[in-house]
């Protein structure tokens, strides 16, 4: 994570000397579950299964727990080294994806309806949606699940979505990202990546998407199996790492502000990301949090 947040820009007087720390902002994470792990202890307060409707908290892929590290992760178990974005943040834990990453729809659409009931219980501003769905998918589908993230945004939730890893070709950006509301992140190219993958707009709408790029490449984040295997932390690539990079800078912003609308992060995102030199699939830039914050 000390990569991440130096290409980030975090390290800032808000960060570091503001204690702005994502303190009483929650982030709802539609994923694979989360783990009981060290560096999330006290800060997970709900659990909600769409696949098995089963109670107490698991992550049978750890997809969900790395994303959930990235964004509030204390880095108890690393010295602070491998702190998340955000590490006094709360999370909402909301299964909507396998063993094997994979769901459906209506298991997705699960969980955004379980977010607008709970979301005034758990405080939910930040919803992240590190899930897109596969290029081709039947459009009455594709409507229904763009439709139920702009009604999450239409509520107030900040929704941020991955871009998917379909790209890097033109129009590869996945469902629900390419949601004209919502803020959808690529991962941002860095030499020796092995496959450039991030998707890419624009949308059949002619949107430009992702609106922003935040590091995604060989992340170290919080394992899912650390009980079974005492390893407390694994590396994982794509945009599903990206966006949580993303969410994290959100709950930062409303923690030091805390009446900003999502629109208002939109703008600012808008406003204060840098543009990279190449450019190229890259929206409005980079992440940059010390600018975001000030």
């Amino acid at each position: 994570m000390n990569k991440v947040k130096q290409q980030i820009h975090y390290c800032c007087d808000d960060t570091m000397k503001g204690n702005v720390r994502g303190q009483n902002v929650t982030v709802a994470v539609l994923d694979t579950g989360m783990a009981a792990h060290p560096d999330l202890k006290g800060r997970i307060l709900a659990f909600y299964d769409c696949v098995s409707h089963r109670h107490g908290l698991y992550d049978d892929s750890g997809h969900g727990t790395h994303v959930g590290g990235i964004i509030a992760g204390s880095g108890a178990l690393s010295q602070g080294r491998l702190a998340g974005i955000a590490p006094e943040a709360n999370l909402a834990a909301v299964k909507v994806l396998d063993a094997r990453g994979e769901g459906d729809v209506m298991q997705i659409m699960e969980g955004i309806r379980w977010i607008r009931k709970n979301c005034s219980r758990y405080g939910i501003q930040v919803a992240n949606i590190s899930v897109g769905a596969k290029l081709g998918l039947d459009e009455e589908k594709e409507r229904c699940l763009i439709q139920a993230v702009e009604m999450l945004w239409d509520d107030g939730i900040t929704v941020i979505v991955s871009a998917g890893n379909y790209g890097p070709k033109e129009g590869s950006v996945t469902v629900p990202g390419n949601s004209r509301k919502v803020i959808t992140v690529g991962a941002l190219e860095e030499p020796g990546m092995k496959n450039i993958c991030s998707g890419a707009g624009p949308t059949n709408r002619c949107i430009v998407k992702p609106e922003v790029v935040a590091p995604g490449y060989q992340v170290f984040s919080c394992s899912s199996l650390y009980r079974k295997n005492r390893i407390p932390y694994v590396r994982k690539s794509g945009t599903s790492m990206a966006t949580p990079v993303v969410s994290g800078a959100a709950a930062l912003f409303l923690s030091k502000y805390p009446g900003a609308a999502n629109v208002e992060i939109k703008l600012k995102l808008r406003e204060t990301c840098e543009r990279q030199q190449n450019g190229k699939n890259q929206g409005w830039g980079i992440l940059r949090v010390d600018r975001m914050l000030m």
